[in-house]
């Protein structure tokens, strides 16, 4: 070979991540991906309304076992996403940096804060259950018990502008409870969205309990709150125009739980409001019974 030849890099095909595998577009569409100077970066899948039906029949499928699994195996099963992710910080840097206009240092601190909130809601997977249920105090020789249960397949609409630290916000969350997602990732900055679904391929998170869609919200959006089963939807980057409120009223049709978009600082301490929104509570009586004459019961 000769010197002065010139090595031609190969680019990053990006695509879908649904039901564990990354497919293209059923449409065979694309888009492109600028940073923030206008240079082109990739060419992403535009996801149709058939790849959204796909992604909620993977997350269906998925529920049963992720939301059966133990909250501690949970938990476990996240902070290996997040030593996953440590691992490829390097590349999350970059793209970040590329996506939001940042500054290589400024884009790093972003990275390391969204790996440090993943591994804090891996921690809050078995312990949620301690804030949110508990024995009820009932007149009467009952047993009466609360606990929180998942409500099912989210949608999430990812945060537009923060690519990484939002997104994570939003879908960690959602899984950590035992649900499983259905993402639509920002449609102006999808790439740490891609390649997040790359990381948690090769964790050891089941295939189909995140399942992300990069393309316009406004195209997926109304399809997949209107679904019927789908049970609840994340408006949080739905912020172009009416969409909020065209999707939460197509989520009324089978009675959605819905989180509306509001203003948020992802940088800030999240607490646990994201994880409540998106559980149901069960409650359980059962009688105690009494011991001896004396009536007392246990």
């Amino acid at each position: 070979m000769s010197e002065s030849a010139t090595r031609l890099s190969v680019f990053k095909t990006y695509k879908l991540y649904v039901g564990g595998k990354f497919p293209r577009s059923e449409s065979g569409r694309v888009y492109e991906v600028t940073d923030s100077k206008g240079k082109w970066l990739a060419n992403v899948p535009l996801s149709s309304r058939k790849d959204a039906r796909d992604a909620v029949v993977a997350a269906r499928k998925a529920f049963g076992g992720w939301s059966g699994a133990t909250a501690y195996n949970r938990g476990q099963v996240l902070y290996r996403v997040a030593e996953m992710l440590e691992g490829r910080r390097e590349q999350f840097v970059r793209e970040v940096a590329d996506a939001e206009g940042l500054s290589k240092s400024k884009a790093a601190a972003v990275v390391d804060a969204a790996i440090d909130r993943w591994v804090w809601y891996a921690g809050w997977t078995d312990k949620i259950a301690q804030i949110v249920g508990g024995a009820n105090p009932v007149a009467g020789p009952y047993f009466n018990l609360s606990s929180p249960e998942p409500t099912g397949v989210v949608t999430v609409v990812a945060p537009q502008d923060s690519s990484f630290l939002g997104l994570v916000s939003v879908i960690a969350p959602v899984i950590a409870t035992g649900n499983t997602a259905v993402v639509i990732a920002s449609e102006k900055a999808p790439l740490p969205a891609l390649s997040l679904g790359e990381v948690l391929a090769t964790s050891d998170l089941p295939g189909g309990v995140v399942n992300i869609l990069s393309g316009k919200a406004a195209e997926m959006g109304p399809h997949l709150a209107a679904h019927q089963d789908v049970n609840a939807i994340d408006l949080t980057g739905a912020t172009e125009g009416d969409l909020a409120r065209d999707l939460e009223i197509a989520a009324a049709d089978n009675l959605k739980r819905v989180l509306r978009p509001r203003t948020e600082d992802f940088a800030e301490s999240p607490g646990t409001d994201r994880m409540t929104a998106f559980l149901e509570t069960k409650t359980v009586w059962h009688p105690t019974g009494s011991l001896g004459a004396s009536g007392s019961s246990y």
